[in-house]
C-alpha cells in the first residue's frame, strides 16, 4: 500500500474535485470521465468535465487505477499485508450501538414503539454495514492528542470523542432505517431483510409515522453534539434523500435514460449520508478541511459503488438472497445502470423504457436486451472504477505508524471489495 502513496497523492488534485466516474464510451472502451463535484450538485445540463479550472478527459483515471492495482499485486509476499474482516474489528462496539439504538428508539406508545423498533430487533438489524464504515473510520482517522496534560486526561478525551463518533453512528442508522420504511410505503414493497416490510405488516400509516419517528430521533441525537457543521451536514442528508426519491419519482423522458440523471440521483439516495457522515466522523476528530474531504470522497465513491451493485444484484440476485423481491426496480418502472449501459448499445430500449413496464411483455423485452447487452458487465466495471477511487482516498490520507489506525484502514480498503464482490 505504501509503495503506490505517491501515485494516489498526485491523482487526488484530479479525484478529490471529481463528483463520480462515467464510461460513456462503447462496452469496448473503458476511458471514464471524472465529473465536477461541489458542495451543491447542479442540473445535468449544467454539470461540466471541469477539474480546476480545466476542462479536460481524464482517460488517465482509469490507467492510474490499474496502475495503482497492478503495483498492489505485485508486492512481494513478505510485504503483504495481513487480511482484516471489516465487521470482526469493530464487532463488540456494534453490539453496543445496537443495544444503544434499541434504547434509543422507544416510544410511549405501544404500536409506535413496535413500529420503530422493528429493524432494530435482534436477527433483523442487517449487516449494519454503515455503522461499521463510520467506526472503521473514526480509528483511521485517529490522531495523537498534542497536549501536555497527564495521560489519564489524553484517555478521557479519547473516550469522549469516540463516543460523539458512536454518536454519528447511531444518527446514521437511524436515518438509513428511516429512509427504509418511506421507500417501501412509497414502492409498495411487502418484503425487506428476509422478512414482510413494515408497511405490509403494519400499513402505510404507520410505517410513515415510524419513519418521521426515526428522523427526530436522529435530530435530538444530532443536536446533542452542539456542533453546527455536523448539524449542517447531516441535514443536508436528510434534505438529498427527499430529492433523490422525488428525482426518481418525477422524470421526464430524457431523465430516465440519462445515466448522469442516474448517478446524481444515485448520489443523493444512496451515497450522500455516507459520504457526509464519514465528513462528520473527520470533523469532530478536529482533522484538516483536505483530511476531511478524503473521508467524504472515500464515502461517496463507496456509495455509489454499492448503489451500482445493489442495481447489478436486482437483475442477476434472487428474492431470498436480496431479502426483497428480484427485478424490483424494472417492475416498479425504475431504470437503473445495467438497462442505461444497454440503452447505448441497443437504442431502441428506450422505446420501450418510455413505454413503461406496467406491461409483463415490456419487461421480458427489456431483459432480452440486457441479456444480448454488456450492461452488466458495464455496471460491474463502474462499480469497481468507483469502489478504486474510495480505496485511493484511503491511502492519501496523512501517513500513520499505529498498528491500529493501519489496520482500521486496510479494512476501509478491504470493504471496498466486499462491496463489488458481494451477492447479496
Amino acid at each position: 500500500m505504501m509503495r503506490v502513496r505517491g501515485l494516489a497523492r498526485l491523482a487526488r488534485s484530479g479525484y478529490a474535485s471529481g463528483r463520480w466516474v462515467y464510461s460513456s464510451l462503447g462496452s469496448g472502451e473503458s476511458a471514464p470521465l471524472l465529473l465536477e463535484h461541489s458542495s451543491h450538485f447542479r442540473t445535468p445540463l449544467q454539470s461540466s468535465r471541469e477539474v480546476l479550472g480545466c476542462r479536460v478527459i481524464y482517460s488517465w483515471v482509469s490507467n492510474a487505477i490499474s496502475t495503482v492495482g497492478q503495483q498492489v499485486q505485485l508486492q512481494s509476499s513478505s510485504a503483504v499485508e495481513e487480511q482484516v474482516d471489516p465487521f470482526s474489528l469493530v464487532a463488540d462496539e456494534l453490539s453496543i450501538l445496537a443495544d444503544r439504538l434499541r434504547s434509543m428508539v422507544v416510544a410511549e406508545v405501544p404500536k409506535l414503539a413496535s413500529a420503530a423498533e422493528y429493524f432494530f430487533k435482534l436477527g433483523v438489524e442487517g449487516k449494519r454495514f454503515r455503522p461499521t464504515v463510520l467506526l472503521l473510520m473514526a480509528t483511521a482517522l485517529d490522531l495523537p492528542i498534542q497536549r501536555q496534560t497527564s495521560e489519564a486526561a489524553v484517555n478521557a478525551l479519547s473516550s469522549e470523542l469516540r463516543t460523539r463518533q458512536q454518536c454519528i453512528a447511531e444518527i446514521t442508522e437511524m436515518i438509513h432505517v428511516a429512509s427504509l420504511l418511506h421507500d417501501d410505503v412509497l414502492d409498495d414493497a411487502d418484503t425487506r431483510r428476509g422478512i414482510g416490510s413494515l408497511n405490509y405488516v403494519m400499513g402505510n400509516k404507520l410505517a410513515v409515522l415510524a419513519g418521521d419517528f426515526l428522523l427526530s430521533r436522529a435530530c435530538v441525537a444530532l443536536a446533542s453534539l452542539k456542533n453546527t457543521e455536523v448539524v449542517s451536514l447531516l441535514a443536508k442528508v436528510v434534505e438529498h434523500l427527499v430529492t433523490g426519491e422525488t428525482m426518481q419519482m418525477t422524470t421526464t423522458s430524457d431523465q430516465r435514460c440519462s445515466m448522469e440523471y442516474y448517478m446524481e440521483k444515485t448520489y443523493y439516495k444512496t451515497a450522500s449520508l455516507i459520504s457526509n457522515s464519514c465528513k462528520a466522523i473527520a470533523l469532530l476528530a478536529g482533522q484538516t478541511a483536505d483530511v476531511s474531504n478524503l473521508a467524504f470522497e472515500y464515502g461517496k465513491n463507496l456509495g455509489l459503488a454499492f448503489q451500482l451493485i445493489d442495481d447489478v444484484l436486482d437483475f442477476t440476485g434472487t428474492s431470498t438472497s436480496l431479502g426483497k423481491g428480484s427485478l424490483s426496480d424494472i417492475r416498479h418502472g425504475i431504470v437503473t445502470a445495467p438497462i442505461l449501459f444497454a440503452i447505448e448499445e441497443f437504442p431502441e430500449l428506450r422505446v420501450i423504457v418510455n413505454q413503461g413496464f406496467e406491461k409483463s411483455s415490456n419487461v421480458d423485452r427489456a431483459l432480452e436486451y440486457l441479456s444480448m447487452s454488456s450492461g452488466i458487465q458495464r455496471a460491474r466495471e463502474l462499480a469497481a472504477k468507483h469502489a478504486s477511487l474510495a480505496s485511493a482516498a484511503i491511502d492519501a490520507l496523512p501517513e500513520n505508524e499505529d498498528e491500529v489506525v493501519q489496520r482500521s484502514r486496510r479494512a476501509l480498503v478491504e470493504l471496498t471489495n466486499l462491496v463489488i464482490t458481494r451477492t447479496k
